[in-house]
């Protein structure tokens, strides 16, 4: 497991999902920039009341700061070009809004 923090901004309004036995999460999509100036794609996924909370209240382009559990990925685009992105289990949500 890799601790991490990213920020960037948001792809789209997080949703808000159900899962089984009734337990609800959410997820969003986040544009960070890498280190080389290209854009990462960092999907999120939020069990916990607190981060599920900030970002039910974050919309399209809004700014945000994530930390938690990341796992590195791979995709491939329509042209076949290879990408990274990640995958993350936020644990704590930071945005300029209050909660």
């Amino acid at each position: 497991m890799i601790d991490g923090l990213v920020a960037g901004k948001l792809l789209g309004d997080p949703e808000q999902r159900v899962g089984k036995g009734d337990s609800r999460f959410m997820v969003a999509k986040v544009r960070a920039q890498a280190g080389d100036g290209e854009n990462l794609i960092v999907n999120v996924i939020a069990f916990d009341d607190a981060p599920c909370a900030a970002l039910l209240g974050l919309r399209d382009g809004d700014s945000v700061a994530l930390a938690g559990s990341l796992t590195p990925k791979a995709w491939t685009d329509k042209q076949g070009n290879v990408k990274p992105a990640l995958d993350l289990v936020a644990h704590r949500v930071l945005s300029v809004y209050p909660d």
